[in-house]
Protein backbone atom coordinates (compact mmCIF):
# COMPACT_ATOMS: atom_id res chain seq x y z
CA UNK A 1 0.00 0.00 0.00
CA UNK A 2 2.90 2.25 0.79
CA UNK A 3 4.23 2.22 -2.87
CA UNK A 4 1.01 2.27 -4.68
CA UNK A 5 -0.50 5.64 -4.14
CA UNK A 6 2.31 7.33 -5.06
CA UNK A 7 2.41 5.90 -8.50
CA UNK A 8 -1.34 5.75 -8.73
CA UNK A 9 -1.59 9.35 -8.36
CA UNK A 10 1.30 10.19 -11.34
CA UNK A 11 -0.76 8.03 -13.63
CA UNK A 12 -4.10 10.27 -12.77
CA UNK A 13 -2.35 13.55 -12.85
CA UNK A 14 -0.09 13.00 -15.63
CA UNK A 15 -0.91 10.40 -18.24
CA UNK A 16 -2.63 10.51 -21.13
CA UNK A 17 -5.17 8.18 -20.56
CA UNK A 18 -8.43 9.92 -18.64
CA UNK A 19 -8.52 7.68 -15.75
CA UNK A 20 -6.99 4.97 -13.60
CA UNK A 21 -7.70 1.39 -12.53
CA UNK A 22 -6.87 -0.62 -8.77
CA UNK A 23 -7.63 -3.52 -8.79
CA UNK A 24 -8.17 -4.83 -5.00
CA UNK A 25 -8.65 -8.22 -3.88
CA UNK A 26 -10.71 -8.76 -0.28
CA UNK A 27 -9.52 -7.02 2.61
CA UNK A 28 -6.58 -5.61 0.26
CA UNK A 29 -6.74 -1.85 1.66
CA UNK A 30 -8.90 -0.56 -1.00
CA UNK A 31 -10.80 1.63 1.57
CA UNK A 32 -7.94 2.82 2.90
CA UNK A 33 -6.41 3.99 -0.54
CA UNK A 34 -9.72 5.40 -1.44
CA UNK A 35 -9.52 7.92 1.32
CA UNK A 36 -5.60 8.57 0.89
CA UNK A 37 -6.40 9.24 -2.38
CA UNK A 38 -9.11 11.54 -1.45
CA UNK A 39 -7.31 13.31 0.65
CA UNK A 40 -4.10 13.64 -1.42
CA UNK A 41 -6.28 15.20 -4.18
CA UNK A 42 -8.39 17.19 -1.77
CA UNK A 43 -5.32 18.96 -0.53
CA UNK A 44 -4.34 20.66 -3.56
CA UNK A 45 -7.17 22.38 -3.58
CA UNK A 46 -9.36 21.09 -6.57
CA UNK A 47 -13.41 19.77 -6.17
CA UNK A 48 -13.06 16.38 -5.70
CA UNK A 49 -16.54 14.03 -6.43
CA UNK A 50 -16.34 10.36 -4.99
CA UNK A 51 -19.03 8.03 -6.74
CA UNK A 52 -19.97 4.68 -4.38
CA UNK A 53 -23.00 2.25 -5.63
CA UNK A 54 -24.87 2.08 -2.34
CA UNK A 55 -25.93 4.21 0.90
CA UNK A 56 -24.30 2.20 2.62
CA UNK A 57 -21.11 2.56 0.81
CA UNK A 58 -21.68 6.17 0.75
CA UNK A 59 -21.87 6.34 4.46
CA UNK A 60 -19.04 3.83 5.53
CA UNK A 61 -16.91 5.95 3.09
CA UNK A 62 -18.03 9.18 4.32
CA UNK A 63 -17.47 8.36 8.25
CA UNK A 64 -13.78 6.86 7.17
CA UNK A 65 -12.91 10.18 5.77
CA UNK A 66 -14.34 12.49 8.32
CA UNK A 67 -12.81 10.41 11.12
CA UNK A 68 -9.25 10.69 8.96
CA UNK A 69 -9.52 14.12 7.82
CA UNK A 70 -12.04 15.94 10.51
CA UNK A 71 -11.53 19.74 9.29
CA UNK A 72 -11.79 18.40 5.76
CA UNK A 73 -15.43 20.11 4.43
CA UNK A 74 -17.28 16.75 2.80
CA UNK A 75 -20.77 17.06 1.31
CA UNK A 76 -23.11 14.06 1.29
CA UNK A 77 -25.41 14.23 -1.62
CA UNK A 78 -28.24 12.03 -0.74
CA UNK A 79 -31.90 11.52 -2.22
CA UNK A 80 -35.14 13.24 -0.55
CA UNK A 81 -35.76 12.65 2.98
CA UNK A 82 -32.20 11.04 3.99
CA UNK A 83 -31.85 10.63 7.82
CA UNK A 84 -27.91 11.01 8.68
CA UNK A 85 -27.14 7.85 10.09
CA UNK A 86 -25.24 7.99 13.47
CA UNK A 87 -21.51 7.48 11.78
CA UNK A 88 -22.41 10.46 9.70
CA UNK A 89 -24.03 13.12 12.30
CA UNK A 90 -21.39 12.81 14.39
CA UNK A 91 -18.82 14.19 12.18
CA UNK A 92 -19.21 18.25 12.17
CA UNK A 93 -17.23 18.74 8.94
CA UNK A 94 -20.40 16.75 6.85
CA UNK A 95 -23.06 18.37 5.51
CA UNK A 96 -26.29 17.19 4.16
CA UNK A 97 -28.55 18.03 1.06
CA UNK A 98 -30.50 16.79 -1.60
CA UNK A 99 -28.96 19.68 -4.07
CA UNK A 100 -25.71 20.11 -4.86
CA UNK A 101 -26.39 23.67 -4.61
CA UNK A 102 -26.20 23.03 -1.28
CA UNK A 103 -22.84 21.67 -0.75
CA UNK A 104 -20.88 24.22 -2.55
CA UNK A 105 -18.75 24.93 0.22
CA UNK A 106 -17.22 21.09 0.25
CA UNK A 107 -14.22 19.92 -0.89
CA UNK A 108 -15.49 16.35 -1.34
CA UNK A 109 -18.82 15.61 -2.74
CA UNK A 110 -20.22 11.67 -2.29
CA UNK A 111 -23.14 10.15 -3.08
CA UNK A 112 -24.62 7.43 -5.07
CA UNK A 113 -23.79 6.71 -8.85
CA UNK A 114 -27.76 6.70 -8.93
CA UNK A 115 -28.07 10.45 -7.49
CA UNK A 116 -25.03 11.54 -9.47
CA UNK A 117 -26.84 10.60 -13.04
CA UNK A 118 -29.65 12.94 -11.77
CA UNK A 119 -27.48 16.39 -11.98
CA UNK A 120 -28.27 18.20 -14.55
CA UNK A 121 -25.21 20.60 -14.71
CA UNK A 122 -21.89 20.96 -12.88
CA UNK A 123 -18.18 19.99 -13.88
CA UNK A 124 -15.58 17.99 -11.41
CA UNK A 125 -11.86 18.12 -12.09
CA UNK A 126 -11.11 14.88 -10.98
CA UNK A 127 -13.64 11.56 -9.21
CA UNK A 128 -13.08 8.63 -7.92
CA UNK A 129 -15.44 5.47 -8.49
CA UNK A 130 -15.35 3.17 -5.81
CA UNK A 131 -16.65 -0.39 -6.19
CA UNK A 132 -16.10 -0.07 -9.95
CA UNK A 133 -16.62 -3.04 -10.80
CA UNK A 134 -20.73 -2.93 -9.19
CA UNK A 135 -21.10 -0.45 -11.91
CA UNK A 136 -22.81 -1.13 -14.56
CA UNK A 137 -21.19 0.72 -17.64
CA UNK A 138 -24.51 2.81 -18.66
CA UNK A 139 -24.25 4.47 -15.27
CA UNK A 140 -20.82 5.26 -15.74
CA UNK A 141 -22.24 6.43 -19.22
CA UNK A 142 -24.25 8.88 -17.87
CA UNK A 143 -22.03 10.43 -15.31
CA UNK A 144 -18.70 10.16 -17.32
CA UNK A 145 -18.54 13.55 -19.00
CA UNK A 146 -18.82 15.17 -15.85
CA UNK A 147 -15.19 14.21 -14.44
CA UNK A 148 -11.75 15.15 -15.95
CA UNK A 149 -9.44 12.36 -14.43
CA UNK A 150 -11.29 9.91 -12.24
CA UNK A 151 -9.88 6.99 -10.60
CA UNK A 152 -11.20 3.19 -10.43
CA UNK A 153 -11.47 1.01 -7.76
CA UNK A 154 -12.83 -1.93 -6.96
CA UNK A 155 -12.35 -5.80 -7.00
CA UNK A 156 -12.30 -8.01 -10.26
CA UNK A 157 -13.10 -10.88 -8.45
CA UNK A 158 -16.68 -9.87 -6.93
CA UNK A 159 -20.11 -9.62 -7.48
CA UNK A 160 -20.81 -8.38 -11.06
CA UNK A 161 -23.68 -5.75 -12.05
CA UNK A 162 -26.74 -7.41 -12.25
CA UNK A 163 -29.99 -6.54 -13.71
CA UNK A 164 -34.07 -6.87 -13.78
CA UNK A 165 -34.04 -7.61 -17.46
CA UNK A 166 -33.62 -9.66 -20.48
CA UNK A 167 -29.90 -8.63 -21.55
CA UNK A 168 -29.03 -11.36 -24.05
CA UNK A 169 -29.93 -8.30 -26.66
CA UNK A 170 -26.33 -6.26 -25.95
CA UNK A 171 -24.00 -9.61 -25.67
CA UNK A 172 -21.36 -9.27 -27.18
CA UNK A 173 -21.11 -5.35 -27.82
CA UNK A 174 -18.20 -3.48 -26.43
CA UNK A 175 -20.64 -1.40 -24.60
CA UNK A 176 -22.82 -4.54 -23.28
CA UNK A 177 -24.74 -2.30 -19.92
CA UNK A 178 -24.50 -5.92 -17.85
CA UNK A 179 -20.53 -5.05 -18.02
CA UNK A 180 -19.09 -3.67 -15.26
CA UNK A 181 -17.79 0.24 -16.11
CA UNK A 182 -14.42 -0.90 -15.77
CA UNK A 183 -14.80 -3.96 -18.21
CA UNK A 184 -16.04 -1.25 -21.02
CA UNK A 185 -13.73 1.35 -19.90
CA UNK A 186 -10.76 -0.96 -20.72
CA UNK A 187 -12.13 -2.34 -23.89
CA UNK A 188 -12.49 0.98 -25.39
CA UNK A 189 -9.56 2.91 -23.47
CA UNK A 190 -6.66 0.55 -23.93
CA UNK A 191 -3.92 2.56 -22.92
CA UNK A 192 -5.66 3.25 -19.41
CA UNK A 193 -2.95 2.24 -16.25
CA UNK A 194 -3.86 -0.71 -14.25
CA UNK A 195 -2.25 -0.89 -11.05
CA UNK A 196 -3.05 -4.43 -8.30
CA UNK A 197 -2.95 -4.60 -4.61
CA UNK A 198 -1.47 -7.95 -4.33
CA UNK A 199 -1.83 -8.90 -0.49
CA UNK A 200 -4.87 -8.85 1.22
CA UNK A 201 -5.15 -7.68 4.80
CA UNK A 202 -8.31 -9.15 5.52
CA UNK A 203 -7.56 -12.90 4.67
CA UNK A 204 -5.67 -15.06 6.80
CA UNK A 205 -2.93 -16.95 5.49
CA UNK A 206 -5.16 -19.90 5.61
CA UNK A 207 -7.53 -18.75 3.04
CA UNK A 208 -5.94 -16.21 1.10
CA UNK A 209 -4.40 -19.16 -1.25
CA UNK A 210 -8.10 -20.78 -1.12
CA UNK A 211 -9.65 -17.65 -2.28
CA UNK A 212 -6.64 -16.19 -5.01
CA UNK A 213 -6.37 -19.81 -6.87
CA UNK A 214 -10.43 -20.10 -7.26
CA UNK A 215 -11.19 -16.41 -7.92
CA UNK A 216 -7.89 -14.91 -9.19
CA UNK A 217 -6.17 -17.12 -11.12
CA UNK A 218 -4.51 -14.56 -13.24
CA UNK A 219 -3.70 -11.50 -10.44
CA UNK A 220 -3.06 -13.53 -7.67
CA UNK A 221 -2.38 -12.42 -4.39
CA UNK A 222 -1.18 -13.37 -0.41
CA UNK A 223 -2.12 -13.13 2.97
CA UNK A 224 -0.38 -10.11 4.24
CA UNK A 225 -0.04 -11.98 7.88
CA UNK A 226 1.68 -15.73 8.72
CA UNK A 227 -0.25 -18.65 9.89
CA UNK A 228 1.30 -17.94 13.75
CA UNK A 229 -0.21 -14.41 13.80
CA UNK A 230 -3.63 -14.82 13.88
CA UNK A 231 -5.66 -17.74 16.37
CA UNK A 232 -9.35 -18.71 17.07
CA UNK A 233 -9.96 -20.30 20.85
CA UNK A 234 -12.46 -20.83 22.98
CA UNK A 235 -13.19 -19.38 26.52
CA UNK A 236 -14.83 -22.90 27.18
CA UNK A 237 -15.17 -26.05 26.44
CA UNK A 238 -17.00 -28.38 25.31
CA UNK A 239 -19.66 -31.00 26.76
CA UNK A 240 -19.64 -33.64 24.43
CA UNK A 241 -18.74 -33.95 21.16
CA UNK A 242 -21.92 -32.49 19.10
CA UNK A 243 -21.45 -31.95 15.59
CA UNK A 244 -21.70 -28.05 15.92
CA UNK A 245 -18.94 -28.63 18.59
CA UNK A 246 -16.29 -30.29 16.20
CA UNK A 247 -17.53 -28.08 13.17
CA UNK A 248 -16.11 -24.57 15.78
CA UNK A 249 -13.30 -26.69 16.60
CA UNK A 250 -12.28 -27.68 13.44
CA UNK A 251 -12.69 -23.93 12.07
CA UNK A 252 -10.94 -23.01 14.65
CA UNK A 253 -7.86 -25.13 13.87
CA UNK A 254 -8.06 -24.88 10.21
CA UNK A 255 -9.45 -21.81 9.43
CA UNK A 256 -12.04 -23.76 7.55
CA UNK A 257 -14.87 -26.22 8.09
CA UNK A 258 -18.19 -27.64 6.06
CA UNK A 259 -21.05 -28.10 8.57
CA UNK A 260 -22.37 -31.19 6.07
CA UNK A 261 -26.22 -32.17 6.49
CA UNK A 262 -27.76 -35.25 4.68
CA UNK A 263 -28.06 -34.93 1.04
CA UNK A 264 -31.72 -34.28 0.13
CA UNK A 265 -33.19 -31.88 -2.59
CA UNK A 266 -35.45 -29.54 -0.99
CA UNK A 267 -36.87 -25.97 -1.10
CA UNK A 268 -34.80 -22.94 -1.35
CA UNK A 269 -35.22 -21.87 2.23
CA UNK A 270 -34.23 -25.29 3.79
CA UNK A 271 -35.53 -24.88 7.04
CA UNK A 272 -32.80 -27.37 8.40
CA UNK A 273 -30.37 -25.70 7.11
CA UNK A 274 -30.97 -21.96 8.10
CA UNK A 275 -31.56 -24.02 11.52
CA UNK A 276 -28.23 -24.99 11.13
CA UNK A 277 -26.94 -21.76 10.10
CA UNK A 278 -27.96 -20.17 13.57
CA UNK A 279 -27.19 -22.98 15.73
CA UNK A 280 -23.43 -22.89 14.41
CA UNK A 281 -23.35 -19.19 14.93
CA UNK A 282 -25.43 -19.11 18.47
CA UNK A 283 -23.25 -21.93 19.57
CA UNK A 284 -19.87 -20.08 18.56
CA UNK A 285 -21.37 -16.55 21.13
CA UNK A 286 -21.78 -19.30 23.92
CA UNK A 287 -18.08 -20.79 23.88
CA UNK A 288 -16.75 -17.13 23.97
CA UNK A 289 -14.28 -17.21 20.92
CA UNK A 290 -11.37 -15.29 21.14
CA UNK A 291 -9.29 -13.80 18.02
CA UNK A 292 -5.51 -13.21 18.54
CA UNK A 293 -4.20 -10.85 15.55
CA UNK A 294 -1.71 -8.37 14.97
CA UNK A 295 -4.66 -6.25 15.60
CA UNK A 296 -5.01 -7.54 19.27
CA UNK A 297 -1.80 -9.47 20.20
CA UNK A 298 -3.29 -10.04 23.74
CA UNK A 299 -6.21 -11.55 22.18
CA UNK A 300 -10.25 -10.17 21.82
CA UNK A 301 -13.08 -11.46 22.08
CA UNK A 302 -15.55 -12.56 19.23
CA UNK A 303 -18.77 -10.72 19.66
CA UNK A 304 -22.27 -10.80 17.99
CA UNK A 305 -21.35 -7.92 15.70
CA UNK A 306 -18.48 -9.30 14.66
CA UNK A 307 -19.79 -12.79 13.52
CA UNK A 308 -21.98 -12.78 10.02
CA UNK A 309 -24.27 -15.78 7.84
CA UNK A 310 -24.19 -14.91 4.65
CA UNK A 311 -27.03 -16.22 2.03
CA UNK A 312 -27.76 -16.25 -1.53
CA UNK A 313 -31.57 -14.98 -1.33
CA UNK A 314 -32.94 -12.44 0.57
CA UNK A 315 -35.89 -15.19 1.82
CA UNK A 316 -33.30 -17.84 3.00
CA UNK A 317 -31.16 -14.68 5.34
CA UNK A 318 -35.20 -14.53 6.59
CA UNK A 319 -35.15 -17.76 7.26
CA UNK A 320 -32.18 -18.06 9.26
CA UNK A 321 -32.96 -14.69 11.42
CA UNK A 322 -36.13 -16.71 12.40
CA UNK A 323 -33.97 -19.25 14.52
CA UNK A 324 -31.76 -16.39 16.15
CA UNK A 325 -33.13 -14.20 19.37
CA UNK A 326 -34.72 -11.02 18.46
CA UNK A 327 -31.64 -8.34 18.23
CA UNK A 328 -28.84 -11.09 18.21
CA UNK A 329 -26.43 -8.53 16.74
CA UNK A 330 -25.41 -11.31 14.44
CA UNK A 331 -25.21 -9.81 10.56
CA UNK A 332 -27.53 -12.25 8.05
CA UNK A 333 -27.83 -10.97 4.92
CA UNK A 334 -27.22 -11.57 0.99
CA UNK A 335 -24.33 -11.58 -0.41
CA UNK A 336 -24.61 -8.68 -2.44
CA UNK A 337 -25.48 -6.42 0.98
CA UNK A 338 -21.86 -8.23 2.20
CA UNK A 339 -19.87 -7.28 0.02
CA UNK A 340 -17.33 -5.19 1.47
CA UNK A 341 -17.81 -5.91 4.68
CA UNK A 342 -15.47 -7.39 7.03
CA UNK A 343 -16.14 -10.02 9.97
CA UNK A 344 -14.14 -12.17 12.01
CA UNK A 345 -16.26 -15.56 11.41
CA UNK A 346 -18.34 -15.92 8.82
CA UNK A 347 -21.34 -18.75 8.36
CA UNK A 348 -22.11 -19.66 5.27
CA UNK A 349 -25.09 -21.09 3.50
CA UNK A 350 -23.64 -22.56 0.42
CA UNK A 351 -25.71 -21.48 -2.65
CA UNK A 352 -25.69 -24.88 -4.27
CA UNK A 353 -26.95 -26.61 -1.05
CA UNK A 354 -30.14 -28.70 -1.60
CA UNK A 355 -30.31 -27.63 -5.08
CA UNK A 356 -31.52 -30.28 -8.11
CA UNK A 357 -29.67 -27.92 -10.64
CA UNK A 358 -26.92 -25.72 -11.24
CA UNK A 359 -28.17 -22.59 -12.13
CA UNK A 360 -25.65 -19.65 -13.61
CA UNK A 361 -27.07 -17.40 -10.41
CA UNK A 362 -25.75 -20.53 -8.83
CA UNK A 363 -22.40 -20.98 -10.27
CA UNK A 364 -21.39 -16.99 -10.61
CA UNK A 365 -17.85 -17.02 -8.96
CA UNK A 366 -18.82 -13.51 -7.63
CA UNK A 367 -21.17 -15.03 -5.05
CA UNK A 368 -19.37 -17.20 -3.66
CA UNK A 369 -16.40 -15.38 -3.55
CA UNK A 370 -17.83 -12.71 -1.52
CA UNK A 371 -19.48 -15.46 0.93
CA UNK A 372 -16.06 -16.97 1.71
CA UNK A 373 -13.63 -14.12 1.89
CA UNK A 374 -15.51 -11.74 4.30
CA UNK A 375 -13.34 -13.54 7.46
CA UNK A 376 -9.99 -12.63 9.80
CA UNK A 377 -10.00 -16.24 11.28
CA UNK A 378 -12.70 -18.44 9.97
CA UNK A 379 -15.48 -19.39 7.56
CA UNK A 380 -17.96 -22.36 8.22
CA UNK A 381 -19.69 -23.57 5.53
CA UNK A 382 -23.25 -25.19 5.88
CA UNK A 383 -24.81 -27.46 3.27
CA UNK A 384 -26.19 -30.75 2.04
CA UNK A 385 -24.13 -32.96 0.98
CA UNK A 386 -24.25 -33.86 -2.73
CA UNK A 387 -22.79 -30.47 -4.22
CA UNK A 388 -19.55 -32.16 -5.49
CA UNK A 389 -22.33 -34.67 -7.50
CA UNK A 390 -24.59 -31.63 -8.39
CA UNK A 391 -21.50 -30.12 -9.53
CA UNK A 392 -20.05 -32.81 -12.11
CA UNK A 393 -23.33 -33.76 -13.17
CA UNK A 394 -23.68 -29.98 -14.58
CA UNK A 395 -20.67 -28.85 -16.18
CA UNK A 396 -20.51 -24.91 -17.53
CA UNK A 397 -22.57 -24.88 -20.85
CA UNK A 398 -23.25 -21.76 -20.69
CA UNK A 399 -23.97 -19.17 -24.05
CA UNK A 400 -20.73 -18.16 -25.91
CA UNK A 401 -21.81 -14.86 -27.80
CA UNK A 402 -19.54 -13.56 -30.54
CA UNK A 403 -17.20 -10.75 -28.98
CA UNK A 404 -18.06 -11.35 -25.89
CA UNK A 405 -15.29 -10.96 -23.88
CA UNK A 406 -14.41 -14.52 -21.62
CA UNK A 407 -14.99 -13.78 -17.82
CA UNK A 408 -12.24 -15.42 -15.36
CA UNK A 409 -12.78 -17.38 -13.65
CA UNK A 410 -15.81 -20.04 -14.56
CA UNK A 411 -17.99 -20.02 -12.10
CA UNK A 412 -18.10 -24.21 -12.51
CA UNK A 413 -14.91 -24.42 -11.68
CA UNK A 414 -14.30 -21.77 -9.05
CA UNK A 415 -17.14 -24.02 -7.29
CA UNK A 416 -15.46 -26.78 -8.04
CA UNK A 417 -12.30 -25.32 -6.17
CA UNK A 418 -13.41 -24.23 -3.27
CA UNK A 419 -15.51 -27.27 -3.11
CA UNK A 420 -12.31 -29.39 -3.11
CA UNK A 421 -10.96 -27.54 -0.22
CA UNK A 422 -13.75 -27.42 2.14
CA UNK A 423 -14.23 -31.20 1.60
CA UNK A 424 -11.09 -31.42 3.22
CA UNK A 425 -12.77 -30.17 6.28
CA UNK A 426 -16.06 -31.81 6.53
CA UNK A 427 -17.87 -32.28 9.83
CA UNK A 428 -21.02 -34.64 9.23
CA UNK A 429 -24.14 -33.24 10.83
Amino acid sequence: MTDVLPAVMEHLQFADAPGVVVDSPPGAGKSTLVVRAARHIAESGDPLAIVAQTNEQVDDLIANLARSAPTLPIGRLSAQGYVPVPRIATHNNVTVDNAIAGLAGSAVVIGTAAKWSTLTQGAWPWAIVDEAYQMRSDGLLQIAGRFDRTLFVGDPGQLDPFSTVETERWAGLSWDPQLSAVAVLLRHNPGIPVHRLPVSWRLPATAAPVISEAFYPFTGFTSGTAHSDRSLSFATHAFGSSPVDRTLETAAATGWALHELPARHTMRTDDEVARACAAVALRLLERGPVAVSEKSRAGARVTADRIAIGTAHRDQAAAVRQHLPPNSGITVDTANRLQGREYDVTVVWHPLSGRRDATAFHLEAGRLCVLTSRHRHACIAVARAGISELLDAHPSTGRVYLNEVVKFPDGWEANQAVMSHLEQHRVPA
